[in-house]
């Protein structure tokens, strides 16, 4: 090939695009249980930390787009699991709440994060490697979700 570039091996997208979609297949045997689905399972974790917050939020939280996070909001509220209104302060503003249901569904989730690196840790990284991995891809996180200038 005279374009080495261009090669699949050659390109720092596709691991971390694999990676990601491992991750999330390692995610199904403890999420579905719960009747979660990843997606569904991050906007549980913006609400776990602070319940009550705008569609906004959640979507800045999860670097997605409003019309990602709508859809999948009303199917997480018909299963019960968060509850939809608008401000009191901002009738354009819609707050997402965490029902009974949806607040009962930390606990039982409550052991995944440990679940999941005890499983990635006991394979060829150590569970500090992990935290390092963790930490860059933050930084690559922060660096590409800034707006270009």
């Amino acid at each position: 090939m005279d374009k080495p570039e261009l090669l699949l091996e050659n390109q720092l997208c596709f691991p971390i695009y694999s990676v990601s979609r491992l991750i999330t297949q390692a995610y199904q045997p403890y999420l579905e249980p719960l009747g979660l689905t990843y997606p569904q399972y991050l906007v549980m974790l913006v609400l776990w930390e602070n319940d009550g917050v705008s569609i906004n939020h959640i979507t800045r939280k999860l670097l997605l787009n409003t019309n990602t996070v709508s859809p999948l909001l009303k199917r997480m509220e018909s299963q019960s699991l968060l509850q939809r209104k608008r401000s009191e302060q901002d009738e354009r503003t819609v707050i997402i709440e965490l029902t009974k249901k949806g607040s009962a569904l930390k606990n039982e989730a409550a052991e995944i994060p440990h679940n999941l690196l005890a499983a990635v840790s006991s394979e060829n990284m150590s569970a500090e490697e992990v935290n390092q991995l963790k930490n860059t891809l933050c930084k690559w996180m922060d660096a590409l979700s800034k707006p270009k200038q």
